[in-house]
């Protein structure tokens, strides 16, 4: 993503594959991409495929039209979520021999298109780094006429758990909140912006790890409403037993745990603060309470004080 701007000023690639977590990111490159082709009739030279209309064939054919009244000819597969083995070899015949007047475009959030990453442009699209992160947030306040400090950037990225999408959500409503004050508080921020679900289990195990039981309850007693909390939390325990316990590589252990790279990343920072041995036992725990949920021996209700409480004390 951060170099996609320096190798469009060189020229367009016939194929680009987007990936990653952050739709907002997502959002900006295709502009970028779609910006540098210049098309002036887009009804005629912008073809777009998702779920409801994908087929390879059709994807293929189009490929191969030529643009009328522009340059490029534009096609976009988005968020395809399965493709099959014939469908990818289809591709990869077509990515050998590509029509040079067509851009495709492919936003593979589900990695259907993995395979075929070497033989496209690749765009990045994983959650941004702190720095950048900040710098978005404020150079978007900044053309809405407002400053943010420095700990009410943190607070938002914090809240957002690191994603631009939600972050931009935000951004109007911290910046209209009080059109008389130009600066935008971490008071305001922790006001105004909802955190986000693994952000609180993010935090919630930060507490738990080390041993903070007044904020561990606290947290609990705050978010025991929100939607899916236990299957967040059990997941995410899950994810640092696989991570303490396993010698894998990033890469591997995401694709093992059917996660992203990032999750994994964020999630190794955390194991530090439990050992193999706590890890073990708490991985025990989320399979008895499961079970106990699941033969009526534990309302749902009442699992996860009972889970987050016992992890306290091991």
């Amino acid at each position: 993503m951060k170099t996609l701007k320096s190798r469009l000023k060189e020229g367009l690639s016939t194929a680009y594959i987007l990936f990653g977590e952050d739709f907002e990111l997502y959002s900006r490159a295709y502009k970028m991409i779609l910006k540098r082709t210049d098309l002036q009739l887009p009804d005629f030279n912008l073809v777009r495929y998702d779920d409801e209309n994908f087929s390879m064939k059709g994807v293929l054919d189009g490929c191969e039209v030529l643009p009328m009244g522009d340059n490029f000819r534009v096609i976009v597969l988005k968020n395809i979520s399965k493709v099959s083995d014939k469908d990818l070899n289809l591709l990869e015949n077509y990515l050998k021999n590509p029509q040079n007047s067509t851009i495709l475009v492919i936003f593979d959030y589900y990695g259907q298109f993995v395979t075929l990453k070497d033989k496209m442009q690749c765009v990045d699209c994983k959650r941004f780094d702190r720095p950048t992160a900040t710098a978005v947030v404020v150079n978007e306040l900044a053309k809405r006429g407002k400053q943010i400090s420095s700990e009410g950037a943190s607070v938002l990225l914090d809240y957002c758990n690191g994603y631009l999408t939600r972050v931009m959500c935000e951004l109007d409503k911290l910046a209209y909140f009080d059109l008389a004050e130009p600066l935008i508080t971490r008071k305001m921020v922790e006001e105004l912006v909802s955190k986000d679900s693994e952000a609180v289990v993010f935090e919630l195990t930060e507490a738990l790890g080390r041993r903070d039981g007044d904020k561990a309850i606290a947290l609990l007693e705050e978010f025991k409403k929100e939607p899916g909390l236990l299957g967040l939390i059990t997941n995410h325990f899950r994810r640092l037993f696989y991570i303490g316990i396993s010698d894998l590589s990033e890469r591997e252990l995401a694709s093992l745990l059917g996660v992203k790279e990032y999750a994994i990343q964020k999630q190794k920072s955390q194991v530090k603060n439990f050992s193999k041995m706590q890890l073990k036992k708490i991985y025990s725990l989320l399979e008895r309470v499961d079970y106990m949920i699941k033969s009526g021996e534990m309302l749902n209700e009442n699992a996860l004080q009972f889970l987050v409480l016992s992890i306290l004390y091991i």
